[in-house]
């Protein structure tokens, strides 16, 4: 058996729900809003100073640097190909949400070619542009979208070469990251590898947000008195999880807490005031959905 209980406020639902007709729409303009986000870190930070980091973005970069060609032009040239193959290999999962950001990216990063870069310091180039670029894939998987190229590449990779999907992932943009080393230049393959990586990171904190939590299991003789002091003391929801000893297999009650991390010193300072020999594990979690365990502030 498994309970909770929560001493907080209801949490309202969703804006609009998954099912509703208007979460199409929303869905569509977060997927313009973040191509709109990526072809501004494209044309602000990342063409001008030949920062290549992965994906057919990258890619552009270079073909324009060696052979002068368009970075949207390109772009278009390799996003409605790939998009094809995908839809051919890989079934009907490349949808008209793939579709559009395919072609949305293009199209934005042709409108806003005029703009002057916003820098040429190359480290905060490749920061800024790594925001702004994580910003904005992070906004497009939220309308549950794609912008195609190196996401499908990925994918066929993945299925027909048997590699893990974020290996997949990472390959191909280490092979436009190479190829930035080889033809442009080894300093800005460098730098390609900052902008990945705050991209990565950015695109977490869009995808969980700042609402980092700590995931703590309890179990201790006085598991009641825990309860007590955590339901009362810490105003928090738990749940009991019913267990066994792995040596003794007698049975035991883990308890398991949700709370932030401005709470987790409170947490443990309650709970060895309780019970100072009380068996504590600690973990980081981001994420927590549903009623009894996320803090929501009245």
């Amino acid at each position: 058996m498994v309970t909770y209980s929560n001493t907080k406020k209801p949490r309202r639902g969703p804006l609009v729900p998954p099912n509703h007709p208007m979460r199409t729409v929303v869905d569509y303009a977060l997927i313009l809003l973040g191509a709109f986000f990526m072809s501004l870190s494209f044309n602000l930070f990342m063409l001008p100073n030949k920062i290549a980091s992965g994906g057919i973005s990258g890619l552009s970069i270079i073909l324009q640097e060696t052979l002068g060609w368009n970075p949207a032009i390109t772009q278009y040239a390799f996003n409605i190909p790939l998009f094809i193959i995908g839809v051919l290999l890989l079934g009907k999962q490349y949808g008209v949400r793939t579709f559009v950001g395919s072609v949305a990216l293009p199209t934005f990063v042709y409108l806003t070619s005029k703009l002057p870069a916003a820098t040429d310091n190359h480290l905060l180039a490749a920061i800024f542009g790594g925001i702004l670029l994580g910003l904005g894939l992070g906004i497009v998987f939220r309308g549950r979208g794609s912008t195609g190229g190196n996401a499908i590449t990925a994918q066929l990779v993945h299925v027909f070469l048997g590699v893990s999907l974020p290996l997949a992932v990472a390959f191909c943009d280490g092979v436009i990251i190479l190829l930035a080393g080889i033809f442009l230049s080894f300093e800005g393959a460098m730098y390609a590898l900052i902008g990945l990586f705050v991209m990565t990171k950015t695109i977490d904190v869009v995808q969980m947000g700042f609402g980092y939590t700590k995931l703590a299991y309890i179990i201790s003789d006085k598991t009641e008195a825990v309860m007590e002091a955590v339901l009362h003391d810490l105003d928090r929801g738990l749940t009991k999880l019913h267990a066994e000893g792995g040596y003794t297999g007698d049975s035991r009650t883990v308890l398991m807490v949700v709370v932030g991390q401005t709470e987790i010193v409170k947490l443990k300072t309650l709970v060895k005031t309780v019970d100072p020999q009380a068996f504590m594990i600690i973990s980081e979690t981001n994420e927590v959905l549903g009623e009894g365990f996320k803090m929501h502030h009245s």
